[in-house]
């Protein structure tokens, strides 16, 4: 594995002890309970220590495609987003976020509206979570599916996926580039965001090109605004440590060894991570969403990150 050996491992050790917590309490075809059992023997500080662990309680497999046998994939990134907001509507704050509607709980709408028609009608009203400034940040945190509002009196509300309409994922970034608003290089977070300062009147027709609608919950008060949000695992995603993968090719809580480069670079990005999380769009064995972890420069690195990689689950031996 490229890079095994100068990763530094202490960084990767608090995830992994994370994915142990999960573990132990699923049931699974594969034997987790005596590797998470042996983990509490390692000192976390001790580099060395944990290579050895991993080294000896582990086999690596190098992830193929089922139907190809190709070694190389896809590896895109994610991030929490951290925005300031308010609890009311104010003339600074005027974007709403929305929880899931009470009057869906028992019958959802079949289709259920698109998000082009749940805007028009007005049937969201009084499901209003949080205000925020920027329509297309807000638009940007339903992909992402959580994160932090930074409220006036310093408090964070954090937010976390409560369920869509079940309306299909269309790409914003794909019906630029259709129309030629953008180049292939500018469809990035950050170029997306670019072209809407540009075009403010015409920023809803973008929103709308996607029919997907994703509503919030609001998270415990006693969670730290430092952990990241909860991942399919049910644990805490780490950033740089945390990735999200296909369920019906790797298991979920697996230690990956991921070799991709970093974004826009050929400078390696080589790392043992704990696979937490999962997405409709990573779809295929060898594709992972690499989690960058919360705010603004994490932010910058996934919107960017669109990179060939390989990777190499670590089973129990």
């Amino acid at each position: 594995m490229p890079g095994w050996q100068d990763d530094e491992l202490t960084q990767a050790w608090p995830a992994w002890l994370k994915s142990c917590d999960a573990l132990r309490k699923r049931s699974s075809e594969v034997n987790w309970r005596e590797v998470c059992t042996q983990a509490s023997n390692i000192s976390p500080r001790d580099g060395q220590a944990i290579r050895r662990y991993f080294e000896n309680y582990f086999q690596a497999y190098e992830v193929r495609s089922s139907s190809s046998g190709v070694e190389t994939g896809l590896v895109t990134g994610y991030y929490e987003p951290v925005m300031n907001g308010s609890l009311t509507r104010t003339s600074a704050y005027a974007v709403p976020l929305y929880a899931y509607p009470k009057a869906w709980r028992n019958a959802k709408p079949s289709p259920a509206p698109t998000r082009a028609e749940l805007m028009s009608s007005g049937a969201l009203k009084g499901q209003e979570l949080a205000w925020v400034q920027d329509p297309v940040a807000a638009a940007f945190m339903q992909i992402q599916g959580s994160g932090k509002i930074r409220l006036e009196d310093g408090r964070v509300l954090r937010l976390g996926f409560a369920g869509t309409n079940d309306q299909p994922f269309k790409s914003f970034a794909q019906w630029l580039l259709d129309r030629k608003e953008i180049t292939r290089s500018e469809a990035t977070m950050q170029g997306i965001s670019q072209w809407a300062k540009r075009n403010p009147s015409r920023v809803d027709d973008m929103l709308n090109a996607n029919p997907r609608f994703v509503f919030f919950k609001e998270l415990p008060g006693n969670v730290s605004a430092e952990l990241g949000p909860n991942g399919a695992l049910g644990v805490p995603l780490t950033g740089e440590r945390s990735i999200a993968i296909d369920l019906r090719s790797l298991p979920l809580g697996a230690p990956v060894f991921l070799a991709t480069t970093k974004p826009l670079s050929n400078q390696p990005l080589q790392k043992l991570v704990m696979a937490q999380d999962t997405g409709s769009a990573i779809v295929g064995a060898v594709r992972a969403d690499y989690y960058w972890g919360s705010g603004d420069a994490a932010a910058e690195m996934a919107g960017r990150m669109k990179q060939n990689g390989k990777m190499w689950v670590l089973l129990p031996r």
